[in-house]
């Protein structure tokens, strides 16, 4: 039970200590706040600015948020097409490699001359920056169905279908959950770029504006909120994922 409680309490005792010994280095140099500000400082700007940075931080989490909803259609549609056919594996799977490497950043311009200055390229670059570990990690799953199993089921009368939908599907839920974790962090942080240099609301404006105008302690109290929303995702999904697919975590649950 202490282990348990332990590693509960964990993250919030190291970034307590990480507080604190920023805040002691800070001090301690006189570090000036236009160069690095203090947690303290940081603190303040955030309840000065509460307003202000609610109503970005409102903006950029909604954005995101349908970005990523587009992201987990099309990565589920496309990680089932590519799991399930041998060739659709081999055909796709390499240029949607090739894709992801491409810097995301550099598709923010092309978009504005799309879509204008707004909403449009934000949500895109959420998008397009985080279906691939989507669609990769369902792919895996239902790539990686064990052939025994498949051709005991088939022997039992199971057609194609039915082996991924009824076994491969199921299986692939703690890949799915897996990537949910990881592809939202990457739908922020596309969103946040995006907003940097194509739109006037939102974090990534408010970073640009603040860091303009050398209110660094302001700069630093959007990412705060930004990691905050992530972080508060990232654990919605671990919750889910428990409640959902505890079968497949049952050895660790019990050390």
């Amino acid at each position: 039970m202490k282990q348990k409680t332990l590693e509960t309490w964990s993250p919030w005792i190291l970034l307590v200590l990480s507080l604190l010994i920023w805040e002691g280095l800070c001090r301690a140099f006189n570090v000036s706040e236009f160069v690095f500000p203090s947690p303290w400082r940081i603190a303040e700007q955030t309840v000065e600015y509460r307003d202000v940075i609610a109503g970005h931080a409102w903006r950029t989490f909604w954005v995101t948020m349908v970005g990523f909803g587009i992201a987990i259609v099309v990565g589920v549609l496309l990680g089932f097409i590519i799991g399930s056919s041998r060739l659709a594996y081999a055909a796709v799977y390499p240029l949607m490699t090739a894709f992801n490497a491409l810097p995301k950043a550099a598709f923010v311009p092309i978009l504005v001359v799309w879509f204008g200055i707004g909403i449009g390229p934000a949500i895109l670059t959420a998008f397009l920056i985080s279906f691939f570990p989507i669609m990769v990690n369902i792919a895996t799953g239902l790539a990686t169905l064990e052939p025994e199993l498949e051709d005991v089921l088939r022997v039992l009368g199971a057609k194609r279908w039915d082996v991924l939908i009824k076994v491969g599907l199921p299986r692939s839920m703690p890949y799915f959950y897996g990537s949910l974790k990881v592809a939202i962090t990457l739908a922020f942080v596309g969103t946040t770029v995006s907003e940097m240099t194509a739109s006037n609301e939102g974090i990534g404006y408010l970073l640009i504006s603040a860091g303009s105008a050398m209110q660094m302690g302001l700069a630093f109290s959007g990412l705060v909120v930004v990691g905050a929303m992530a972080m508060i995702m990232y654990e919605l999904f671990s919750a889910i994922e428990k409640h959902t697919t505890g079968w497949a975590h049952r050895s660790s649950q019990g050390e």
